[in-house]
């Protein structure tokens, strides 16, 4: 098993700290977000990973080579030429990501004290090709699923946009918060057919009609998407300062 840190963003909501470094390595408990999630995935015996880079990509990158990949094997993922957004970030990672059977793909400003080993366990007796990790909270976009809590469509509730692939009602479908954690399997991959700069979002509503994907919810769990300074703050108080 591998994961993916999605770590190219340019992080715009993090200003003024993204004015000079990446988002990646903005501190909490004076840990960037980066090592925080790499030290978390070793909770889960998870030592391969791969870190997409553009925004100070340096910085990463020497980051990681000074600290010897916080002890574990990380290898990266250069956009420096051009952001490719998560789609085309995971699609352009491909190679890296042989051999790995299971993949999990997660934001580095996510941080969460989600179980893995339940999310796995899910994942793998649903025979599912990709499971998100989903909460019931507010927000403007939702993943939209059915009584099976398979896959259905999207929507922005902000915008009114509605995006149901297949003949799916939507009065049908229950609305889940995307926690921006996923489980896919490697056999997944070779069909993305879109190219260049794209969303996962676009990958899931195009491949939900004939394949598998399911929610996992992890509803009570903290989960906190650092996007903002004030948010650093509440992570600080949020996840205490308990990783070695």
């Amino acid at each position: 098993m591998k994961a993916f840190l999605l770590a190219a963003g340019l992080g715009t909501r993090l200003k003024p700290f993204t004015d000079h470094h990446p988002k990646a390595l903005a501190p909490v408990h004076g840990r960037s977000l980066l090592e925080w999630n790499i030290r978390n995935l070793q909770r889960f015996c998870i030592f391969d990973i791969v870190v997409n880079v553009h925004h100070f990509a340096d910085q990463i990158i020497d980051v990681l080579e000074r600290e010897k990949g916080f002890g574990s094997r990380v290898q990266v993922s250069d956009e420096s030429d051009a952001v490719l957004e998560t789609g085309g970030g995971l699609k352009k990672a491909m190679p890296f990501f042989e051999g790995a059977g299971t993949l999990l793909v997660m934001n580095v400003d996510i941080l969460s004290n989600f179980d893995l080993d339940r999310m796995l366990e899910q994942h793998r007796q649903s025979g599912a090709a990709v499971t998100l990790a989903v909460q019931q909270r507010e927000t403007s976009r939702y993943f939209l699923f059915d009584e099976t809590r398979q896959l259905r469509g999207w929507e922005n509730i902000k915008t009114g946009e509605r995006r149901i692939p297949g003949d799916f009602q939507v009065a049908d479908l229950g609305p889940y918060a995307f926690s921006g954690i996923q489980l896919m399997e490697e056999s997944f991959l070779p069909g993305i057919r879109q190219e260049g700069k794209f969303s996962l979002v676009d990958v899931y509503l195009d491949r939900c009609v004939t394949q598998k994907i399911i929610a996992w919810d992890h509803t009570g769990d903290a989960l906190l998407d650092v996007g903002k300074p004030e948010s650093l703050e509440r992570a600080a108080t949020l996840f205490p300062d308990t990783i070695q």
